[in-house]
């Protein structure tokens, strides 16, 4: 694959993905935690929120993008299995042969000398067999295969509240959605086009997610 330009694609990809105010300013207040070990996340897929509570202190609430109806996010009670910063899919992404690249699926090659490169998870956190949570963009209606979409400008702090073995309830509804998630800021740039293919090859892409900020 030609990498060069890459810089000049990274610049793209954040004109791609948000360049009004709603979208590239958009951020919630995150607190850290005092006990780690306390720290859990409720999920309503009614409302399309998440939050990550330690205790009966909200630490960051934001909103995140579900499964579709054919695609539906699994509801229960998890704990997170594991994370990865740089995780890429093992099933939806692109066949590429020299400087060329196809966007589908690994289980479909398009024939010899083609290899499969998987789309970019960035900031994965899984807490089901094949779901979790990483960055992407927040729609407004469920349009994800299953897994939770956070926003790139906060999806760093939420990896980073959650660890190993942290409790995620998903559920319809949670308590929550009447107080603390009752006018719950969206971003709106969810409709904007996918940066350019030879910026989601490149592992730099992970570098280019903005990083967290936590209140004084």
């Amino acid at each position: 694959m030609n990498y060069s330009g890459f810089y000049a694609a990274i610049a793209c990809l954040f004109l791609l993905t948000g360049c009004t105010a709603t979208s590239s300013h958009y951020s919630v207040p995150v607190y850290a935690a005092t006990q780690p070990s306390n720290v859990r996340v409720k999920v309503s897929l009614k409302n399309q929120a998440v939050y990550v509570m330690e205790g009966n202190k909200p630490l960051l609430v934001t909103a995140t993008t579900v499964g579709k109806q054919s695609d539906p996010t699994p509801t229960g009670n998890f704990r997170v299995l594991s994370k990865k910063a740089n995780k890429r899919s093992g099933s939806l992404g692109f066949w590429v042969n020299g400087t060329q690249a196809v966007p589908g699926r690994s289980s479909q090659s398009p024939g010899p000398g083609w290899h499969y490169e998987g789309y970019p998870l960035p900031y994965w956190i899984q807490f089901y067999r094949g779901y979790g949570f990483h960055e992407g963009s927040i729609w407004p209606i469920p349009h994800t295969h299953g897994c939770l979409h956070i926003h790139r400008n906060v999806v760093r702090a939420f990896f980073a509240l959650v660890e190993v073995g942290t409790p995620v309830e998903v559920a319809f509804t949670q308590p929550e959605d009447e107080t603390l998630g009752r006018n719950l800021k969206r971003p709106m740039d969810y409709n904007d086009p996918d940066p350019p293919t030879s910026v989601l090859l490149d592992d730099r892409y992970f570098d280019a997610i903005p990083p967290a900020h936590f209140q004084p």
